[in-house]
């Protein structure tokens, strides 16, 4: 994998102020070296297949972790999700919900369709960060994915 290109996160929120909160956490964890931020649904699936603005780059370049919000305009991210599990070149990325949604059918569907996990954003600042970076530690040093 080239070091040049490679996202190690894929943020996909529309919500600036969530985009922006994510990244203050992740940054006051070192963790922001490698970020990308897609703002719908239908720029993280061309993130993440390389399609359109992003065909230059490899799938095999793919990010380590993706933070999903689940009310995305254009394409919604349990299409997304659906999107990524169901590719044999996508599927072992490790997709975290990150989303407000409390509603019991976008946790089962989300878990049906291969989430690896499943986080209702806190509303306060202080648990928003502290749970993005608590995220980011884990998925970025602690987890070991599997060998390509």
């Amino acid at each position: 994998m080239s070091e040049t290109n490679a996202v190690e996160i894929l943020l996909v929120e529309d919500n600036p102020n969530d985009v922006e909160l994510a990244l203050r956490a992740l940054r006051k964890s070192n963790l922001t070296n490698r970020i990308h931020v897609a703002r719908d649904g239908a720029e993280a699936i061309e993130f993440i297949f390389c399609e359109g603005p992003h065909a230059t780059r490899k799938i095999e370049n793919g990010p380590r972790v993706i933070l999903l919000d689940l009310k995305l305009p254009k394409v919604d991210g349990l299409e997304v999700l659906k999107r990524i599990k169901s590719d044999p070149r996508t599927k072992t990325i490790p997709v975290v919900v990150l989303t407000s949604s409390k509603e019991q059918k976008d946790v089962v569907e989300s878990y049906q369709l291969g989430t690896n996990s499943y986080i209702v954003k806190p509303v306060s600042f202080e648990q928003f960060v502290q749970a993005v970076q608590q995220l980011g530690l884990y998925w970025m040093l602690l987890n070991q994915p599997p060998k390509g």
